[in-house]
C-alpha cells in the first residue's frame, strides 16, 4: 500500500530543521535556520503559527520551566519567543560554539554540536559540546568534521550522533552520573549516492531514522545499524525526521528550499532540476516514537555568571 505524504505547512522554508513534539502543548515545533523563523503546529487545531522572525534557531530543546535551549552560529543560548535571549557561551574550553542541532538528555543536559565547512568541502576540525544544568559548557567529543542530530536510545544507554561531512552516524555509550560520552564506534554509513545524513530521531523499538540531505529519504536502521526501511519525500533536501501526535505515531520531515553544500551532493546531483524542498511533511507508517527530553538548565546560574563575567570577575 503507499506511504500517503502530507504536506502539514509549506511556508517555503529555506532551512526547515529541528522539528520537535511537544506533549504538553500537543503541538510541534520547528525552524527555518537561514530564514531566522520558529514555527509550531497546533495539533487539535490543525494550524501552524509562526512564533518568532529575527532570531536564529539553529537547534533547540525546550526547557523544563517552558523556554528553549538554543544553538546556532553565534552561540549556545537561553531563549523566549519575545523576550532578550541569555548568552550562555560562545566558546567553551577554547573552542568556538558555531553550533548546530542539539538534544538534551535525561538528566536536562544539553549536548550540540560545531560545523565548519568550505566552498570545496574542506572542513576544519569541529566538536561535541555538552552544557551542564548550571549552563556552563565543555567539551564532550572532538574528531568531528560536521555536527549535525543527535538522540538517545529507548534504554538511554547510547546517544546517536550525524556527522554529515564524514557520512557516518555515530554511536557513544553515555553515562548518566556526568554526562560522559565514551566508546564512540561507527553505527551505519550513508554512501554519497544516497545523500549525507542529517536531523536524526530513535523510535520506541530503539530503531534509528535518519533524514538524508540531497537523498529525499529518510532511513530507519535496526539497533545493529543495518537498514530496516527507506521512507521517500517529493524534496531532495530532507533535512530532520521527528515523532509527534497524540499518540507519537506521527512522522515529521522538514525540507529545505535553499541550495546548500551542493559540493557534498552525489555525482550528476544538479539542484536546477530537482525539487529542493520547504515543506513540513507527514507520514503515518504505524510505528511509535519517543518523547524527547527537556532541558534543564538555571537560568538565575546563568544570569548570575554572566553579570560576574560583565563585571570583570572573571
Amino acid at each position: 500500500m503507499p506511504m500517503e505524504i502530507e504536506i502539514i505547512a509549506d511556508d517555503g522554508n529555506l532551512c526547515g530543521e529541528g522539528p520537535l513534539w511537544d506533549e504538553r502543548e500537543q503541538a510541534l515545533y520547528w525552524t527555518d535556520i537561514a530564514g531566522r523563523q520558529l514555527f509550531r503546529y497546533l495539533w487539535r487545531e490543525q494550524r501552524r503559527e509562526r512564533l518568532s522572525e529575527g532570531f536564529q534557531v539553529g537547534g533547540f530543546s525546550r526547557q523544563e520551566d517552558g523556554g528553549f535551549v538554543v544553538t546556532n552560529n553565534d552561540g549556545i543560548w537561553l531563549w523566549r519567543p519575545g523576550a532578550e535571549p541569555l548568552l550562555l557561551a560562545k566558546e567553551a574550553d577554547g573552542q568556538e560554539c558555531v553550533m548546530n542541532d542539539c538534544a538534551a538528555d535525561p538528566e536536562g543536559r544539553v549536548y550540540s554540536g560545531s560545523w565548519h565547512l568550505d566552498e570545496e568541502g574542506h572542513s576544519a576540525p569541529s566538536f561535541l559540546f555538552r552544557v551542564d544544568r548550571d549552563g556552563t559548557v565543555h567539551v564532550a567529543d572532538e574528531g568531528i568534521c560536521f555536527s549535525n542530530g543527535l538522540a538517545f536510545s529507548p534504554d538511554c544507554s547510547t546517544m546517536y550522533f550525524a556527522d554529515t561531512v564524514a557520512r557516518v552516524i555515530y554511536a557513544y555509550d553515555w553515562r548518566r552520573g556526568d554526562g560522559a560520552l565514551q566508546n564512540r564506534r561507527v553505527f551505519a554509513w550513508i554512501d554519497r549516492s544516497e545523500g549525507i545524513p542529517d536531523g536524526l530521531s530513535v523510535d520506541a523499538e530503539g530503531y534509528v531514522w535518519c533524514a538524508h540531505w540531497f537523498g529525499g529519504r529518510v532511513s530507519r536502521f535496526d539497533p545493529d545499524g543495518k537498514r530496516e526501511r527507506c521512507l521517500y519525500f517529493p524534496a531532495k533536501q530532507t533535512s530532520s525526521v521527528a515523532f509527534g501526535g497524540p499518540e507519537l505515531d506521527e512522522i515529521y520531515v522538514t525540507s529545505a528550499a535553499l541550495s546548500n553544500a551542493v559540493v557534498l551532493a552525489p555525482e550528476g546531483y544538479d539542484p536546477d532540476r530537482v525539487f529542493l524542498g520547504g515543506p513540513l511533511y507527514r507520514v503515518r507508517a504505524g510505528i511509535r516514537g519517543q518523547l524527547k527530553f527537556r532541558s534543564k538548565i538555571d537560568a538565575a546560574a546563568a544570569k548570575q555568571r554572566d553579570k560576574g563575567m560583565q563585571g570583570g570577575i572573571r
